[in-house]
């Protein structure tokens, strides 16, 4: 099958010099912290679809007010990382592929196809990178990859919004004015004190590590498999009234997720097994960060559990071991990690992130949830996607949950799980069952 294709250096339109063009912005405590890596986004539109011409033309404004987009990361003489606000631009790769829509998604090819290919070195590479994929039909698919460090799920979703007016309202198209001054979020005390052991929660120290877990031996990528699931609205409404009190659909279907794949991975009762949580930090700082802030504003909170009490509590209380957790990221905790990302500059020590590695991380699991982001409403003026898609995902363990673009109040998830456990998952996985034993 040949695929024909143009790449271009899409530079934002701007009627004034942005001001803070030129600049080169030391990156915060919170964008080291982040996945040092590009983060893959895939939307599938079926005919009829916007026009390349018009997404360009509207790109070319709603990156405007996002300087960050079109610049690129540097280290300076000391060492510390940038982002170089040079307007360089986003990449833009137009590629069209003589099958229709229907049959890629039929097939389930890989997703890695339909966006840029992640670049081998982060410096000086267009940290948006956007592929067209046209196909017969006329359909569509966008992919699109950001480089983490420069914004956090929050912040991307705020931009393809401003996307997706550019594109509609053309002419009309107002740019938005997003909070940029990034030095704000992470002011230290003025006697910075953390309190809380930073180094070995969100960084690690050394060469070595980044396993969340040990005594498990780390499973070849070869042999971990993408799952998706649906959860249709009938089952998350009876998966709450199973938790009574207040729940948010997240947190009720991370209870059940975890309660399932802790089943069926052979542990121990007496290990623990824990779940790293990112939390948006906005409106927890104090004070308060705009919730138009552009830029990285997450933390981790880590419920952590004895296998036996996963499986064997009721559902409102592992999703109260969750909710516990995540009230623990408070105004303390915040500040108490800028201090330590004070220190750690002042003392010229490099951090290195805790973000997923490695292949595996069982026992423990992440998970991102993109519920409260508006990813699956992105319309372009001709509907809204058909499908709403992570990038494959090989390490066993990381799940994200997306809201179903096409089913209202479903979820979908997407997550890698170790060949040999698929089949087992898959036959619990709609199980309500309180209480789970351990597939030894």
């Amino acid at each position: 099958m040949e695929i024909t294709g143009t790449t271009t250096m899409l530079k934002p339109v701007y009627s004034a010099p942005h001001p803070l063009a030129g600049e080169k912005v030391p990156l915060t405590v919170f964008d080291r912290a982040a996945l040092d890596s590009f983060v893959p986004i895939v939307f599938a539109y079926p005919a009829p679809a916007p026009s390349n011409e018009a997404l360009k033309e509207g790109l070319r404004r709603a990156v405007a007010p996002y300087p960050h987009l079109a610049g690129r990361l540097l280290v300076d003489g000391q060492g510390r990382r940038l982002l170089h606000l040079n307007n360089e631009g986003v990449l833009v790769i137009e590629a069209t592929v003589p099958i229709n829509l229907a049959d890629v998604l039929a097939m389930a090819a890989n997703v890695c196809d339909l966006y840029p290919a992640t670049p081998e070195d982060n410096f000086g590479v267009a940290l948006l990178q956007i592929k067209l994929n046209r196909y017969k039909c006329s359909g569509l698919v966008v992919g699109l990859s950001y480089h983490h460090q420069t914004a956090d799920g929050v912040s991307m979703s705020n931009f393809i919004t401003t996307w997706e007016n550019a594109v509609r309202e053309g002419k009309d198209f107002i740019a938005p004015t997003p909070f940029l001054d990034r030095a704000t979020t992470a002011v230290p005390r003025r006697t910075p004190a953390p309190v809380f052991d930073h180094r070995s929660i969100e960084f690690k120290s050394g060469e070595s590590g980044g396993c969340t877990s040990e005594g498990h031996d780390l499973v070849l990528t070869l042999r971990i498999k993408d799952l998706s699931v649906h959860f249709t609205a009938e089952f998350v409404a009876e998966l709450k009234a199973r938790v009574g009190g207040r729940c948010s659909t997240f947190q009720c279907l991370l209870a059940h997720v975890w309660k399932k794949i802790t089943a069926v991975r052979g542990l121990q009762p007496d290990e623990f097994t824990q779940v790293r949580v990112a939390v948006d930090c906005r409106g927890r700082a104090s004070p308060p960060v705009p919730t138009d802030f552009f830029g990285n504003m997450v933390l981790w909170a880590f419920p952590r559990l004895q296998v036996r009490d996963v499986l064997s509590w009721s559902y409102q209380s592992v999703v109260g071991a969750i909710q516990g957790a995540v009230s623990r990221i408070n105004e303390e905790y915040i500040q108490s990690f800028v201090d330590f990302g004070t220190l750690a500059d002042a003392n010229g020590e490099e951090l290195v992130a805790t973000a997923a590695a490695g292949t595996a991380l069982c026992p423990d699991a992440e998970v991102d949830s993109w519920m409260g982001l508006r990813c699956h409403l992105l319309d372009f003026g001709t509907g809204p996607p058909s499908v709403v898609q992570p990038p494959d995902m090989p390490i066993e363990g990381l799940m994200v949950f997306v809201p179903s673009p096409t089913a209202k109040g479903g979820v979908d998830l997407f997550m890698g799980v170790a060949e040999d456990q698929m089949e087992a998952f898959k036959k619990i996985c709609y199980s309500l069952d309180g209480h789970l034993a351990p597939r030894m």
